[in-house]
């Protein structure tokens, strides 16, 4: 009778648990036909503390300004994304996000498909969004790492392609992220590996030694070039770190892959950068075959929100000028919203994907080997 019992409760809980789901998600579906004013009206309704996760320290500023503009009772959270994920999986109820801000897409992917997350588009900017930035998952924003480098001295890395950062003379001078503490990095040394990338730096190794590429016991160009980068790289603690120590007077002849809008930060000495990019721009030739990666941030409703309509309120906040000017104070934040400007001095969106290295979640999802590679060279 126990065991029947048992049964019993966690059929009704899974009953349960599965109804919200469903609710939350028609939820969603309904918010997408709604006009600015009725999400209001839908999200005053709701009661409680509207709960949002994101992985940015700018979340807080924007949370507050939302909070403030619609009197509704907010609580941030900063988190990584791993945190975020491992929570999506594990809470219920009121300590549950409402909504979630968060990147790498191959993650995000896997807990579409687990239904912990439902992706919402406001009808109010459907139309200043391109289509692949609204499906599988909403893009608030682009975020570029590009190849920065010192620029003082004799020994200035301004590099004109990738594989010079695999000469013997850059060993030790090349600054990165591990990619096994930050999954953005594993991703684009993943995406490298790709034919289409493969096959393109390839083409850039034969320009850089005028002549074709010995691959020896690589697969392909880009598992090349991913063990050689390696191979000359150190590992920082941070981008704020490594953007800290490339701008030292003494460290001429260094070269840093980070976020652009490091170069914001008080404690890194801009004066004493340049931006590989913008100086192949300025001098009319490109970084071959890319300059760095970008990768997309995503906003989406945890489908157990209490507030799911706030939620979406939130989102389509987030999409508007206003919304976006926590990130759109400095460089290397980009919104896919066609209305929002980049800064002044800043390249073009459109500029940014054609000379970076974008990711391509099913290819990471089906690319565990790669993994397994790429952390081989990272203990070397």
């Amino acid at each position: 009778m126990k065991k029947i019992l048992a049964l019993a409760l966690a059929l009704m809980m899974t009953m349960c648990c599965f109804g919200a789901m469903a609710d939350v998600t028609a939820d969603v579906e309904t918010g997408e036909t709604l006009t600015h004013d009725e999400l209001v009206e839908k999200a005053m309704a709701e009661t409680g503390t509207f709960v949002v996760y994101g992985n940015t320290s700018r979340i807080a500023t924007a949370a507050e300004d939302f909070a403030a503009l619609y009197q509704i009772p907010v609580e941030s959270n900063n988190l990584k994304d791993q945190e975020i994920y491992t929570k999506l999986r594990s809470e219920n109820g009121n300590e549950a996000a409402d909504m979630v801000m968060i990147q790498d897409g191959a993650q995000l992917t896997d807990a579409i498909d687990e239904g912990l997350v439902v992706n919402f588009v406001p009808a109010s900017v459907k139309d200043a969004l391109d289509a692949g930035d609204q499906q599988p998952a909403l893009v608030h924003q682009y975020i570029n790492k590009l190849f920065i480098y010192n620029n003082r001295g004799d020994a200035v890395p301004a590099i004109r392609n990738v594989w010079e950062l695999t000469a013997p003379e850059m060993k030790g001078n090349v600054i990165f992220k591990n990619p096994e503490s930050e999954k953005v990095n594993m991703n684009f040394l993943v995406m490298c590996t790709k034919p289409e990338w493969a096959d393109k730096l390839a083409e850039a190794y034969k320009e850089w030694k005028g002549e074709e590429i010995d691959l020896g016991e690589y697969e392909n160009a880009g598992y090349k070039w991913v063990a050689e980068f390696l191979d000359n790289v150190t590992f920082g603690k941070s981008d704020t770190n490594i953007a800290e120590e490339i701008s030292q007077d003494t460290a001429e002849g260094k070269i840093g892959l980070f976020v652009l809008s490091k170069l914001r930060s008080s404690s890194v000495i801009t004066d004493n950068l340049t931006v590989a990019q913008y100086d192949a721009t300025a001098n009319g030739y490109e970084v071959k075959p890319f300059a760095g990666f970008m990768y997309p941030m995503y906003t989406m409703i945890n489908t157990k929100a209490t507030r799911p309509y706030t939620g979406m309120l939130f989102v389509e906040y987030l999409m508007t000028q206003d919304g976006f000017k926590p990130w759109g104070k400095s460089i290397g934040a980009y919104s896919p919203n066609a209305e929002i400007a980049v800064n002044e001095g800043d390249l073009t969106i459109d500029l940014w994907k054609n000379t970076l290295v974008m990711e391509d979640a099913e290819y990471i999802l089906d690319s565990f080997e790669v993994e397994d590679f790429i952390l081989q060279h990272c203990q070397n």
